[in-house]
């Protein structure tokens, strides 16, 4: 099947160009500037802009998380995603139970995501509570055998990895060309601020951020930092960064020269505030770790995107229902599941609030959304850029066409999104992936289980 995209702008990472792209058999045929292709399906897409299939680094679709699962699985959380504009996702594993090794949630989230997801898809594996030789075994075995070629660890909740461990993992994680991701938060911090919280009962939805300090955050990308530089500079990224101190943190070992490690923020990061917290009920909706700061930190995450110091923009999108799963969290916030809808959002809110606003470049909106996560999880040029030979997953945008979010017109099983009532300008038109057409002007049309599983290669950060 042959299908052509006639008088449309092509929007990469470096410039915008208007052409033509013709598609054949899922791929990406030919981008230049007149196509004549009688025998091929004609899409006149005139005044509109082709950006690639974004793709979500960051996604928590079905996640276990001990006394309930996200309300989105790798079903309805692809058919939001897919409405968003993003045509790929790359999922963490959840915590296995305690004593198992990383081969146990690759089967897991197999046995979730195969024949489920509608969008093509990958993992990233998770470690947790310890390091040994076993460990290393399996995640090499896995990145082999799986394609999965990242691994996450955290720095704080109950299987958190300790600082010996973290170390001994960056150690193998150069040797092994494996890419670890990392949540950055200080645990002494945070859990000796949550138990004064309960002690004092302060227990609203207001001292959640006061309980994660940005300080918190600053200290655990520092640390993470300096051990992945010991480590001989061990390909590192962190994930959900939120604060304008943990920024600096960032900057300065930008500064001092170190390599081979990337940044991601998300759009609540970007566009949200800390004042969401102050309505006891409300506040609950925002409950998510990190939590959410403070406009200073949102204007220096903004000039971090516009000078190109940050590397990705993704969504951590972690969904559970407002008016039953977070209610567990109405007398005592720590109680809350932590975690919020985002995934349909982000392509347009990035678009909207910063291409539009001024704030970043079209081209670095490709950038943050495709073009550098296909680079750092081993996915390009198959992925994350409107180019011959790669899958034909690209987004039609009306530019000039405005919506207002509102969560009943979202396709995620969230009953709820922060953004509510946010008027975004450019509105996804269609959703190409691997030239089928999946989505037509906010209805899904693909199928369950189109989906594929995707091998990935070595990260960029590993070169």
């Amino acid at each position: 099947m042959r299908t052509l995209l006639k008088n449309g702008t092509v929007v990469s990472e470096s410039d915008c160009v208007k052409a033509d792209v013709l598609i054949e058999d899922g791929i990406i045929k030919e981008v230049s500037s007149s196509i004549d292709a009688p025998d091929a399906e004609l899409n006149d897409v005139g005044g509109k802009l082709l950006l690639p299939g974004a793709i979500d680094a960051h996604t928590h679709m079905d996640l276990d998380v001990g006394f309930t699962r996200a309300c989105d699985d790798f079903y309805s959380g692809t058919v939001a995603a897919a409405c968003g504009g993003t045509t790929t996702i790359i999922d963490h594993m959840a915590f296995a139970p305690k004593g198992a090794y990383p081969w146990h949630q690759v089967k897991e989230y197999h046995s979730l995501s195969d024949g489920n997801a509608v969008i093509d898809y990958s993992f990233h594996g998770v470690l947790q509570e310890k390091a040994d030789q076993r460990t290393f075994s399996e995640i090499r075995e896995i990145a082999e055998n799986e394609g999965i070629t990242s691994f996450k660890l955290y720095l704080t909740y109950d299987m958190m990895l300790h600082d010996k461990d973290v170390f001994a993992v960056l150690n193998e994680a150069k040797r092994s060309n494996i890419l670890i991701t990392v949540h950055c938060e200080n645990d002494g911090i945070i859990n000796y601020l949550r138990d004064r919280c309960g002690v004092e009962n302060n227990l609203t939805a207001a001292f959640h951020p006061k309980s994660r300090p940005a300080e918190a955050e600053a200290e655990a990308v520092n640390r993470m930092l300096y051990m992945a530089e010991c480590a001989d500079e061990a390909p590192l990224y962190i994930v959900h960064l939120s604060s304008e101190a943990g920024l600096k943190e960032v900057l300065a070992a930008r500064k001092r020269g170190q390599k081979h490690f990337g940044v991601e923020t998300c759009p609540q990061y970007l566009v949200l505030d800390d004042s969401l917290y102050d309505d006891p009920r409300e506040g609950l909706k925002a409950i998510m770790s990190p939590p959410l700061r403070k406009d200073s930190d949102r204007t220096a995450l903004w000039d971090a995107l516009k000078n190109d110091v940050l590397d990705t923009v993704a969504t951590d999108h972690c969904p559970f229902t407002f008016e039953n799963q977070k209610q567990r969290g109405k007398d005592d916030f720590r109680l809350c599941p932590n975690g919020a809808p985002g995934v349909e959002e982000r392509l347009p809110l990035l678009f909207s609030e910063g291409y539009v606003k001024g704030r970043i470049t079209l081209p670095q909106c490709v950038k943050y959304l495709c073009v550098n996560p296909a680079k750092i999880f081993g996915l390009y040029p198959k992925k994350g850029v409107i180019k011959p030979g790669s899958d034909a997953d690209i987004v039609i945008i009306d530019p000039e066409k405005k919506r207002t979010i509102r969560s009943a017109s979202l396709h995620g099983n969230a009953d709820y999104s922060c953004y509510e009532g946010m008027e975004i300008k450019g509105v996804i038109d269609t959703v190409f992936l691997r030239g089928e057409v999946i989505v037509k002007d906010n209805d899904f049309l693909g199928k369950k289980g189109n989906g594929r599983y995707l091998k990935r290669g070595i990260s960029s950060l590993c070169l």
